[in-house]
């Protein structure tokens, strides 16, 4: 036992989700309590009409409570009330016709307001299925007594022994690099033997006992630089990271394999280069994203910066945010909020979860998101195109311009009834029409929205 339950990766996340949450509830309080409010208004006006008139100005009681009624009538926000969900639910049954789950309709409202949208590179902007692309034999220290067998005084690991050795423990992880080693070593026909003793460090690598027929018991480790830095290296982790930098450089992003030797000593095998290809439609996509309004597009990643700035080039964003963790997410998530204003953050990963969670609009990838990531999220793509991020923003936004045009023609409805009944004693049949009337025409505007087509 290393960490207690509170302490754990999943537990973090987890408080940090709810935390991000509790946040975005005074809103919607907010929202709930005015509405109310507008209510009691209405009554308490209704009653100083009726009663106001009688006992300072000596009025006829039966024409105080005709007016009163009037009043009530006029004032009623019925047409108020009804033309936010009939626009709304609209709009979200039109983005479910695309795939697009909007999961409330203050979630429709907000997207309207986003300013900058972050995406998480793996699985969004890049198909999330890396692919082997090289494998670079080093074997450095290969004079040290080791397990592996020996010919001529080196070591005979070649490109398929470190597959194998690399795949036994990557196996155990659940990382999309990790899936990519599984996969090239099956392509090889590489039977993959077993391990046992696996341990995960999270951002950094993994390790584990390979019980290989060929080379016996190794323990293998496979991670970054930054997870090697804290064993003994006989002076060649230097050696190792320029070839890492050589492959980043060239947009891969690699993983060290290792065995240890004795103690903190260690033996470095070899390196794996893995590209994650960029989907197609992502470039599109961003410039799309321009033209709906969005001011600034970014890229956050646990990658490195060289991989994050060369997919950050092809694919058109503004700025990238590379070698980050979840909660570094979070961070960068929380820092534009404060300087540029409303985010919406694109993500499919467990790691995805707080920063969705923090923006002001979470989208998640419904085929390929992770639970967490769904269920953490205000906005699902159900079918995982990429294109519909922009068709949100704008339906979004006609959805915000038609609840404008509905609450200004109600409350005008309301004011003019009003003046109406005070200056120029309007009946109550009239108010009733004017009332009735008002409610369903901002209906059947907000229903217009179920056959809004993008232009795009």
């Amino acid at each position: 036992v290393t960490k207690l339950a509170k302490d754990s990766t999943i537990a973090r996340l987890i408080q940090m989700v709810e935390e991000a949450q509790s946040q975005k509830a005074e809103t919607q309080r907010f929202i709930d309590r005015f509405e109310q409010y507008y209510a009691v208004g209405v009554l308490i006006l209704t009653a100083l009409v009726a009663t106001v008139p009688v006992l300072l100005m000596g009025q006829d009681f039966d024409a105080a409570f005709y007016t009163a009624m009037t009043v009530m009538v006029a004032a009623s926000p019925c047409a108020i009330v009804i033309s936010t969900p009939a626009t709304v639910l609209s709009a979200i049954g039109n983005g479910a016709r695309r795939g697009v789950l909007f999961k409330g309709g203050i979630h429709v409202e907000n997207a309207a307001t986003v300013k900058v949208i972050a995406f998480d590179k793996t699985g969004t902007l890049t198909m999330g299925k890396p692919e082997v692309t090289a494998v670079r034999i080093t074997n450095y220290d290969s004079s040290r007594p080791t397990n592996l067998r020996i010919t001529n005084g080196e070591a005979t690991v070649g490109s398929d022994d470190l597959l194998r050795l690399a795949a036994a423990v990557e196996a155990r992880s659940e990382h999309p690099l990790a899936k990519a080693v599984v996969v090239e070593a099956e392509k090889r026909d590489i039977d993959i033997p077993e391990v046992k003793h696996f341990q995960s460090v999270a951002g950094q690598g993994v390790r584990g006992l390979v019980h290989d027929p060929a080379l016996g018991k190794v323990e293998i480790h496979i991670g970054n630089p930054r997870y090697f830095a804290t064993f003994e290296s006989h002076g060649h982790l230097a050696a190792v990271t320029a070839v890492v930098n050589e492959l980043e450089a060239e947009g891969q992003t690699s993983v060290i394999v290792a065995q240890l030797i004795e103690g903190a000593a260690m033996r470095f095998l070899g390196v794996i280069g893995m590209a994650d290809a960029i989907r197609p439609d992502a470039p599109a996509v961003v410039r799309e994203l321009r033209e709906a309004g969005v001011e600034r597009v970014i890229m956050l990643t646990g990658d490195n910066k060289r991989v994050a700035d060369r997919i950050a080039a092809a694919v058109g964003v503004d700025e990238a945010f590379a070698d980050l963790m979840p909660e570094d997410k979070v961070t960068v998530v929380r820092r534009v909020l404060d300087t540029c204003g409303p985010v919406a953050m694109v993500g499919d990963g467990v790691n995805d979860a707080p920063a969705l969670a923090t923006a002001t609009i979470g989208i998640a990838m419904g085929a390929a998101g992770t639970d967490v990531a769904l269920e953490t999220a205000d906005i699902v793509l159900m079918a995982d195109n990429l294109r519909n991020i922009p068709y949100v923003i704008r339906l979004s936004r006609a959805t915000r311009r038609t609840l404008i045009v509905n609450l200004g023609f109600a409350l005008t409805m309301i004011v003019l009834m009003l003046i109406a009944i005070f200056v120029r004693d309007l009946p109550l049949p009239l108010a009733v029409i004017g009332h009735e009337g008002g409610t369903v025409l901002v209906s059947l505007n907000g229903l217009r929205l179920l056959g809004y087509r993008d232009k795009h």
